[in-house]
């Protein structure tokens, strides 16, 4: 008999994952998703007892975009939870950092292991009872993203939630979160190049990509965009007759706040949520609550400055070195590494006035593309550099002192923590180190004359972190280790380097 505990779960969970041949089959297609999707969704949905339209119980802020959606989604629940603290607030998300369980939260916290796994078994056992199809070709179960927003809905409708903040997975209109009919409201952050999966198109086809999240009667907002992606979402809002289109400026007294996420960038994220929280305050009827008057409310303010979106953009101290700090941001496009390293190399951070050892920890899905992500971090630092008067450091030094290019393998005994498992990855690449051999080139193109015994090509997070923690430096000299350019990677640093406690508290 099955144990039926959280374990068991995330393994099953793991077997619905697509195999690195079918991702790559995938992006060399250029279409990820398409109407099947929606529709496929739809018959899941119904498979395991709901309709679509039950979904519109839940009360939805919808967020998509490609720099800022998952921020704009924490503050959209911390605000909600603030103002409204009677009500029950879903939060939707991915991916997750260290454990599934994350991706669901309730009242700002992940569900329990205990109740992941029952709504986890409770929709896998639906499924297995109701296995008819309308297509035999359609797959028994949803693929694993699908099956953790099937499971979402599930557990929201179950729990009772009174608002649900939903972040899109990839693009807008065809992601199986677009199955919901009518939510409250509609946001998109900021846009750009963002998945390897519609690199080559155009602004304005990701914009109408994105703004395939619009509905009909329903408001949308969305930040100040470049001219094309603004055409994109204006010609979405006309098609899908949305209620509304809204362009939402930085708000001055947001401006203001010391915010509970870093970066410059946040200011124009918490613009946007506050319009996004009023809207579905608004849509369930509560005509009085106005989020947006000035001043703003003590309780709006504190809603911003207690907003926490792990693993972006933070700061955590090492617990094993009081001389080494963990500055962790999963950026991973060229706009969020441009952000990334705004922030890290931003006065008081970065460039303090007695220059720490910098070591940075990186990794992406595409060792060929390491050299536009790489250059965006290293462009970045130099205006930092110049901005803040700190000297001509690049392109000679490289800002950093070591590099480290590693896979997103979590152990170095070569095997992921279970809720860190990726089929993504090709066995072959992985042993081979092909991506990771692939950024150590890129960065020697970037940074001619870096000292090549400071770059380090390693086979897991594990390594990584080890080899981080052991690098020797000058008495009374600090370090810094910057994580970026995936997720995954920092959320492999953050457990084998037991950040966990700091990282996630409240």
């Amino acid at each position: 008999m099955e144990t039926r505990t959280y374990a068991e779960a995330v393994d099953k969970l793991n077997t619905l994952q697509s195999n690195a041949a079918t991702i790559e089959a995938i992006r060399a297609s250029g279409k990820p998703n398409n109407d099947a999707t929606i529709i496929e969704m739809a018959e899941y949905l119904k498979r395991i007892g709901y309709e679509p339209e039950d979904l519109n119980k839940l009360n939805v802020v919808h967020v998509t975009g490609t720099k800022g959606k998952g921020s704009t989604c924490a503050f959209v629940d911390s605000v909600l939870r603030h103002v409204k603290p009677n009500w029950k607030t879903g939060l939707y998300t991915s991916p997750h950092l260290v454990a599934v369980r994350e991706r669901i939260r309730v009242n700002g916290l992940p569900i329990s292991e205990e109740v992941f796994a029952k709504y986890f078994f409770e929709v896998w056992d639906r499924l297995e009872a109701n296995p008819e199809r309308a297509n035999p070709a359609t797959s028994p179960k949803p693929m694993y993203f699908r099956y953790m927003t099937l499971m979402a809905f599930h557990a929201f409708l179950s729990l009772g939630v009174n608002a649900t903040i939903l972040e899109v997975g990839i693009g807008g209109l065809y992601d199986c979160t677009n199955v919901v009919p009518k939510p409250l409201a509609a946001g998109v952050a900021s846009l750009g190049i963002d998945h390897v999966f519609i690199l080559g198109n155009t602004l304005g086809q990701i914009a109408w990509q994105k703004g395939g999240i619009f509905k009909e009667g329903v408001p949308a907002f969305t930040v100040p965009q470049p001219e094309e992606g603004m055409e994109g979402l204006r010609k979405q809002a006309v098609d899908r007759k949305a209620s509304s289109l809204s362009v939402v400026p930085v708000l001055p007294q947001v401006a203001e706040l010391d915010l509970g996420l870093s970066g410059v960038h946040q200011k124009q994220n918490a613009s946007l949520a506050l319009s996004l929280a009023q809207a579905a305050i608004e849509g369930t009827g509560d005509k009085d609550a106005n989020l947006l008057e000035l001043p703003l409310s003590a309780t709006v303010k504190t809603a911003l400055e207690k907003a926490k979106w792990p693993g972006r953009c933070q700061v955590v101290p090492d617990p094993k070195d009081s001389k080494t700090t963990w500055f962790l941001d999963g950026a991973h496009t060229v706009e969020s590494l441009t952000a990334c390293m705004q922030w890290y190399a931003d006065t008081g951070v970065g460039l303090r006035q007695f220059q720490p050892i910098r070591i940075l920890i990186f990794n992406c899905t595409n060792g060929r593309s390491g050299q536009t992500l790489l250059g965006a971090l290293l462009s970045t630092a130099v205006i930092q550099i110049k901005k803040h008067e700190q000297g001509d450091a690049l392109p000679k030094d490289g800002f950093f002192d070591h590099v480290i290019f590693c896979t997103n393998v979590t152990y170095a005994d070569g095997h992921f923590k279970g809720d860190l498992t990726s089929k993504v990855l090709s066995d072959t690449g992985v042993s081979s180190l092909k991506t990771q051999q692939e950024l150590s080139q890129a960065w020697m193109s970037l940074v001619p004359l870096f000292s090549e015994e400071n770059i380090h090509v390693l086979p897991s997070v594990q390594h990584a972190v080890d080899l981080a923690r052991g690098l020797q430096v000058p008495q009374g000299t600090e370090k810094d280790v910057l994580v970026a350019g995936s997720l995954h990677l920092v959320g492999g640093a953050i457990e084998v380097a037991g950040l966990s406690e700091t990282v996630f508290s409240a």
